[in-house]
């Protein structure tokens, strides 16, 4: 299928998994909003919270009838939930074919394959590690304060829209350890599914994954996923968040305020001084929460739609290469 100079099996499974990118964010970004705040804040004072818990950012937007404020900067979180999902599931499925046809393996093994979706997932970050810095200012600016993409990129400097990209590069070892987890247990059940038909005559059709069991799959490895990697998680988050003091007007509103640190280091060292250990896992459900849903109801669509993606594509080569030929015999 690569004749053509177009490698059109890892284009299907980008355009997959960007689309079921697209939906599952647009469907939680609220509370990806309340959960991005809740994590942002830092307490620097005893009982000096702002946010006691998730429904306290929530019940914020309601009492000062900003609402709608819950979904500041989505259309940025968008776009760059499409990029990065399209980029990564192109570069997944790349080095995977690639490193397949180079070893002359049937399978690609448990380590090979956390290298090949930590190479996808840095070549996905320098792509588009200004969008998340962008879309995460806007999420934690005060409600209804929340600029354009191209006002929130304005206020510093290129250098500083890409906050956290060092630690948003040891972060690819999240979703190396999620797709790793998923493909695994993917492929046991595909193969429980296999002997089963076999057993009870029905030979060697086909077998997918039902909706359900995508769910299930996807959960369970972005929960694994999410566990193991969380301080860095809030580390990013506090790094990228807006500055309090440039948002909110009334000191009375925000009780210990300080500005967010702009290192890993930075960040660590806060979170133990004014939290000591538990802030280093504050916010872990509101993160497992947010993640496995989202997480799950992406793979869930990307099993889906792929079949129909791969036909598309299937369709538009073929086009493409009767209107090449049509050209040429003119």
């Amino acid at each position: 299928m690569a004749g053509d100079g177009v490698d059109w099996e890892s284009v299907a499974e980008a355009t997959s998994g960007a689309v079921g990118a697209l939906v599952s964010t647009t469907v939680l970004y609220p509370l990806d909003t309340c959960k991005t705040k809740f994590q942002a804040e830092l307490q620097t004072q005893p009982g000096a919270h702002k946010y006691r818990n998730l429904s306290d950012v929530f019940w914020e937007a309601v009492q000062k009838r900003q609402i709608l404020s819950l979904y500041q900067g989505l259309k940025t979180k968008n776009i760059q939930s499409f990029i990065s999902q399209f980029v990564y599931f192109y570069g997944y499925s790349y080095f995977k074919r690639l490193y397949l046809e180079k070893s002359g393996a049937k399978s690609i093994g448990t380590k090979a394959n956390l290298l090949v979706a930590a190479a996808a997932g840095a070549c996905t970050v320098v792509v588009t590690q200004p969008l998340d810095t962008a879309s995460s200012r806007m999420q934690t600016s005060a409600f209804g304060k929340s600029k354009g993409l191209r006002a929130t990129l304005a206020e510093g400097t290129w250098l500083e829209a890409f906050d956290g990209l060092g630690i948003s590069l040891i972060l690819t070892c999240n979703p190396s350890i999620q797709y790793t987890v998923f493909d695994q247990l993917k492929q046991k059940l595909i193969q429980r599914q296999r002997r089963k038909n076999a057993e009870s005559g029905g030979g060697s059709s086909p077998v997918a994954l039902s909706a359900f069991s995508a769910f299930l799959l996807g959960a369970i490895s972005k929960s694994v996923a999410t566990i193991l990697t969380y301080p860095l998680i809030r580390c990013k988050v506090m790094i990228q968040a807006a500055d309090p003091d440039e948002d909110d007007d009334d000191e009375s509103e925000r009780p210990g305020k300080s500005k967010s640190p702009k290192t890993m280091l930075g960040a660590l060292h806060a979170m133990w001084s004014k939290e000591g250990i538990p802030g280093f896992f504050k916010g872990l459900h509101a993160q497992i929460l947010k993640t496995v849903l989202s997480s799950a109801l992406l793979l869930m669509i990307k099993e889906k739609i792929s079949r129909f993606t791969w036909i598309s594509l299937l369709a538009l080569r073929r086009y493409l290469f009767v209107s090449q030929k049509r050209i040429k015999s003119a």
